[in-house]
């Protein structure tokens, strides 16, 4: 069996646009920049045979995927794919105070701590184990070939990671941006990168 896996990030919110943290806490809607690119992607991929759409319970990636559940798509929200939880820091501007804390989280995480949890949210490897739990839910739906994902930064480098069997303190060498396309072909036995964050269907810098 093949499976076609389509993973977009959701489109920019003003805490994008303003470097303040969003996480699983914060529920943030689209900006006028993230719903031209909700648009444009859905003039590049609104007639694709999708069998299913799969959402976090955030309405960001609903807001994102606006004209695929307008057409009729059926879709799911799953928990397992929301974002991280950035714990005390969701809402939160990037001070230099909090730059230092952020960076300092991510060194460690590279460093090989991805079991270290933010303060008062999750680490990377709990973040993997719910994700797994999603990833088998939509992996053991034999009649949904392709599938379309939209879910959240953070936890795409986290899924891609896992997907192609690379250490999770290598996350990052899996870049994202607001509304591109990761296209991974799943069979039996591996994950096929065939589309590595695709922005060729926006017209913008994102």
């Amino acid at each position: 069996m093949v499976k076609d896996i389509y993973i977009v990030r959701h489109g920019q919110t003003d805490y994008n646009l303003r470097g303040i943290v969003q996480g699983s806490g914060v529920d943030a809607s689209l900006n006028d920049t993230g719903r031209s690119q909700a648009e444009e992607f859905f003039k590049a991929y609104g007639d694709f045979p999708f069998d299913k759409l799969y959402i976090t319970t955030l309405k960001r990636t609903q807001e994102s995927m606006k004209g695929f559940i307008e057409k009729g798509l059926v879709y799911e929200k799953l928990s397992g794919l929301n974002e991280i939880s950035w714990g005390t820091r969701e809402g939160q501007p990037f001070t230099p105070k909090e730059n230092k804390y952020y960076y300092a989280m991510l060194d460690r995480w590279k460093q090989g701590e991805t079991s270290l949890p933010v303060e008062g949210g999750e680490s990377p490897d709990q973040v993997a184990m719910r994700q797994l739990e999603a990833m088998k839910y939509i992996m053991g739906k034999k009649d949904e070939h392709k599938v379309l994902i939209c879910m959240h930064g953070r936890a795409m480098r986290i899924l891609l990671a896992q997907l192609f069997n690379y250490p999770l303190h290598d996350m990052d060498i899996f870049e994202h941006a607001n509304l591109a396309l990761y296209h991974v072909r799943a069979t039996e036995n591996m994950f096929q990168l065939v589309k590595y964050n695709d922005k060729g269907h926006l017209s913008g810098d994102n």
